[in-house]
């Protein structure tokens, strides 16, 4: 069997939840998988040594202009070239012209919730914005054109169902992600020691992945934090990664703390294998998302040890079970409150990082990875014998 597999932006240097999605899955199949042939389909980009080619793993460097058009165009092209009997787009969409069987991974359709309007007038990116205007516009023949749909929980599974009229249609199914094996608690000091003076950590602070989309709840957080400060005198720091600065004071201008910037440390981008120590040194990850179609990066604070916050919403209650301290993202006085709980109760703290540790044993990308494996057997086999 051939296996063609998109991985567009692998290479990228700044990568994001999807693609780190995408690249643990090709990893894991590597390890578990020697038989069938697998052509990875890239962008040449700078971090291309993140990807090794193995004795049945191809990697196929296209270039093709933008988004759309490498996927519409370089990727149907090249799957076909390679003979692969399936095609696997890991990104929430993929190509109208598409000659073999197409897995599709939807990680949300939060995009297709909203208006065109609304997308546009968002805080979001432009770049987000226009991703979710494209997928908004090609999403639904995707969904229509693929043998098998695939998303990353069970609510959002049911999300997807109804959206798109899919109660009981055998092609929608959930596989969960996985959370990497270096997500665990640090105690190498000095490697604590280098990530702290390479992102000029402070000795007490909340972590927050915060971004410009409006689902990360930035301003609900922020608001959290600063009504935290004023309650306890305590001297502690919020740490972001990737912010920008501006938009920032922006967001502080609008909950009436401009001052608010002298207490948050933004790092800049951050390397992956850098994360565990910043999560490992930090009080408590917060993660009060307004919407998440499964939230990985809760499962990695649990896994070094961290206390963590998050929201009663969406699949997050799935996900975290009672491993978390579960909030309304909608009210940041329960945020503050949850923040003041676990700072003053030692038992309740320790109870949920015990717990935390336990939950993220219960996510692998190894099981991922074997699971999507059985799923092109079966796409396989059904047409052979068609």
């Amino acid at each position: 069997m051939k296996i063609g597999i998109e991985g567009q932006r692998l290479f990228r240097k700044k990568k994001h939840g999807m693609d780190m999605v995408a690249l643990e899955l090709i990893r894991n199949l590597q390890k578990i998988d020697h038989e069938n042939e697998y052509y990875i389909f890239v962008k040449p980009d700078e971090d291309d040594s993140v990807l090794k080619e193995t004795p049945n793993f191809k990697i196929i460097k296209l270039d093709g202009g933008s988004y759309p058009l490498w996927e519409q165009i370089a990727l149907p092209k090249a799957a076909k070239k390679y003979g692969c009997d399936i095609l696997h787009c890991t990104s929430n969409t993929a190509p109208f012209m598409c000659e073999m069987p197409l897995v599709t991974i939807l990680h949300d359709i939060i995009y297709m919730e909203s208006s065109y309007l609304k997308i546009l007038k968002s805080s979001a990116s432009p770049y987000q914005k226009f991703g979710n205007v494209y997928r908004k516009l090609v999403v639904p023949r995707i969904v229509k054109k693929s043998e098998k749909v695939i998303t990353v929980s069970h609510f959002e599974k049911n999300r997807i169902a109804d959206f798109f009229g899919m109660k009981g249609n055998s092609k929608l199914d959930a596989i969960y992600n996985g959370v990497s094996e270096h997500f665990k608690i640090v105690n190498d000091t000095q490697e604590l020691k280098r990530v702290k003076e390479k992102y000029n950590l402070p000795d007490k602070y909340f972590f927050f992945l915060g971004n410009t989309d409006p689902k990360k709840n930035t301003k609900g957080t922020l608001k959290a934090f600063s009504d935290f400060l004023k309650q306890s005198n305590a001297d502690f720091k919020l740490v972001m990664l990737d912010y920008d600065e501006s938009e920032l004071k922006k967001l502080l201008s609008e909950i009436d703390d401009p001052e608010l910037i002298n207490s948050i440390v933004l790092t800049g981008y951050v390397v992956n294998t850098d994360l565990p120590s910043i999560y490992a040194q930090c009080s408590i990850f917060l993660y009060p998302s307004l919407r998440e179609s499964f939230g990985i990066p809760m499962l990695e604070a649990m896994g070094c040890g961290v206390p963590v916050i998050t929201s009663n919403t969406s699949s997050m209650p799935e996900i975290a079970e009672d491993a978390a301290h579960i909030i309304d993202p909608f009210k940041p006085e329960e945020i503050t409150q949850g923040i003041i709980k676990i700072l003053e109760d030692e038992a309740y703290r320790t109870r949920l990082c015990e717990k935390g540790i336990e939950r993220n044993k219960r996510f692998s990308w190894g099981n991922m990875a074997k699971d999507y494996l059985k799923l092109y057997n079966v796409i396989h086999q059904k047409q052979t014998t068609k």
